[in-house]
């Protein structure tokens, strides 16, 4: 049995009871980075071992862990923070797992991109999550392609890469587009910019910026 759970994504207490459960049942903690796993479980008194399971090494492990699995084992998979698989490693251990037969099951739980866009206060009937957009290649193509998006769109970035990605989005959507930049949810310095893009990444030029980020921006009217 796999089982996905779900870690919080900055306050330790947003965690369903469910999920401290399993981790305290499995045999096996697969955690994205053990230090960081391991702040959680300590808070929870959990005792059980931990394996690293990331993307720089989920392509050499995954056949040995569904053979665990397929004798016996119960596992449960954790990230950094959120739901394993969105914008995290996942995807190859679930994809494996089914194929050979092995019960998977996903907990529900905290997912930043969801109360980022709840409080972004912009249309959240439908929407579109990119996650991280590429670096360089395909970068301006898709920049191009959302220009046009009808839905809301959700993005994750990093704090030395936002300035330079709310740039982007003023020079293809345009500077009065509507968004907001949810910064450090659930922890104490939590903070949520809505505006323009010219006016949330002028707010954010001067600072130096620290936290996960979520970005969510306004589709474009003129389509609807």
């Amino acid at each position: 049995m796999l089982y996905i759970v779900p870690s919080p994504i900055g306050n330790l207490k947003d965690i369903t009871f469910r999920a401290v459960e399993i981790l305290k049942q499995v045999d096996l903690i697969l955690a994205e980075d053990t230090r960081t796993t391991s702040h959680l479980l300590n808070y929870y008194e959990i005792r059980k071992p931990l394996s690293p399971y990331h993307q720089h090494n989920e392509h050499k492990v995954v056949q040995h862990l569904v053979d665990q699995l397929l004798a016996g084992k119960t596992m449960a998979l954790v990230t950094d923070a959120g739901t394993p698989g969105i914008s995290d490693p996942a995807f190859l251990l679930v994809r494996e797992s089914i194929k050979a037969g092995v019960k998977v099951e996903c907990l529900p739980g905290a997912t930043a991109f969801v109360p980022a866009l709840v409080n972004s206060g912009l249309p959240m009937n439908r929407f579109v999550f990119e996650g991280f957009l590429p670096l360089k290649k395909g970068r301006q193509t898709l920049l191009k392609e959302f220009a046009f998006e009808k839905r809301t769109m959700i993005f994750y970035e990093s704090p030395m890469r936002l300035v330079k990605t709310l740039e982007d989005f003023i020079e293809y959507f345009g500077k009065d587009r509507q968004c907001c930049v949810s910064r450090e949810l659930t922890k104490i310095f939590e903070e949520n910019i809505r505006g323009t893009l010219q006016e949330v990444c002028g707010y954010f030029k001067p600072k130096t910026i620290k936290g996960e980020i979520v970005i969510i921006v306004r589709g474009n009217e003129n389509k609807l």
